[in-house]
């Protein structure tokens, strides 16, 4: 290890995605806490992505910020704006730089910021090569490794070592508290059995047909004889109708009711969670929890997959896979799955003891043909 990454007491991690990109992180900055006694972390995320640092109790402090190499076009070009952040990050004295990425995406708009910044040492890993925005510049893992090992191994050649490379969150006792009060409300006993569902996603390429899913947990709900827990952002509610209605009296409407922590604790006490490639498979993995996925081909499963929870994954092998779009042109051919099929991956990985105890099988992970 050089020398000074042994001295870094304060250190600025950078994730700028979604909550699960954040949630993925975890596992690194686990690592530098137990490596580095009295580590300061602060990370800088986007308000998104940053709402899960509550649950990471890694993180001393949260930056929350929206930088331009990230936007889809929606911010103006302002460089008072991102001026003002070099100098935000300049008052943290940060000590170093950890700038966490994923395959796609280059770490030296975010290295040159840091720079700009006077943090003296900064480390990212890259497919480019010969810029000195970064001090420590990691060459790509191959693009199928999982995200979590990819942050994995940024820290470990940095010298750092990791004892445990799970997924973890710490729930705060008032999310816990708030998600009891919301069931509780909707006529749900503590501890009774429910089914968690999320379906929908932040882009139409990796979203189930809601529909269907409606179906295929309305059959398994009546099978189980377990209410539904529907959960979403705040924006689908005006589209949750489609889910919620065929789900009938079933159905608890949690579609913008909860915070992410409240969240990650309806993920914590449900029998079995269904849900896209999104945010909740990463609460599920770190919080153990059933799950059948949804998988579209957007992404391969080796780079995003559960690694940990029971889990059943529902894949289409097809021409365009992986696509990484954010819209399909292709009318989502590789999510073509019947309701049926969300139905008996569920009862197989619940196995036989589903019904009354909400029993798990084996966690291996499968997909359909």
């Amino acid at each position: 290890m050089d020398e000074r990454w042994r001295q870094v007491r304060r250190i600025l991690a950078m994730r700028m995605d979604n909550i699960g990109d954040v949630i993925m992180a975890g596992p690194a900055l686990r690592a530098l806490k137990e490596s580095l006694p009295g580590l300061h972390i602060t990370l800088l995320a986007s308000p998104g992505g940053g709402q899960a640092a509550a649950l990471l109790p890694w993180v001393d402090d949260l930056l929350s910020w929206r930088v331009l190499w990230q936007d889809l076009g929606r911010l103006p070009f302002e460089p008072e704006r991102e001026w003002s952040l070099v100098e935000r990050l300049r008052e943290g004295c940060f000590d170093a730089a950890l700038i966490l990425t994923s395959f796609s995406q280059t770490p030296f708009p975010a290295g040159l910021l840091c720079q700009l910044a006077g943090i003296p040492l900064r480390a990212g890993e890259s497919k480019e090569t010969g810029h000195g925005e970064l001090t420590f510049a990691l060459p790509s893992a191959p693009d199928a490794l999982h995200q979590v090992e990819r942050n994995l191994r940024l820290v470990e050649s940095l010298g750092y070592a990791v004892a445990d490379r799970r997924l973890a969150l710490s729930i705060p006792a008032e999310a816990l508290d708030g998600a009891a009060r919301l069931l509780e409300s909707a006529g749900l006993a503590a501890g009774a059995p429910y089914l968690l569902l999320a379906p929908w996603t932040s882009c139409q390429a990796r979203t189930y047909f809601p529909d269907r899913f409606a179906l295929a947990t309305r059959q398994l709900a009546g099978l189980l004889d377990w209410p539904v827990v529907v959960v979403g952002r705040e924006a689908e509610g005006a589209r949750a109708a489609e889910v919620l209605a065929p789900l009938g009296s079933r159905a608890i409407d949690l579609v913008g009711a909860t915070s992410v922590p409240e969240l990650a604790a309806l993920v914590a006490g449900s029998r079995l969670a269904l849900a896209n490639n999104t945010s909740v498979l990463h609460m599920a993995d770190a919080l153990d929890r059933p799950m059948v996925i949804t998988y579209s081909g957007t992404d391969l499963e080796s780079q995003w997959c559960p690694r940990r929870a029971p889990a059943r994954i529902l894949s289409r092998p097809v021409f365009c896979k992986p696509c990484y779009k954010f819209a399909c042109p292709y009318n989502r051919e590789c999510m073509n799955f019947a309701p049926e099929e969300i139905v008996s991956a569920a009862l197989e990985l619940l196995g036989p003891a589903g019904p009354e105890g909400g029993g798990v099988g084996p966690g291996a992970n499968w997909s359909s043909p």
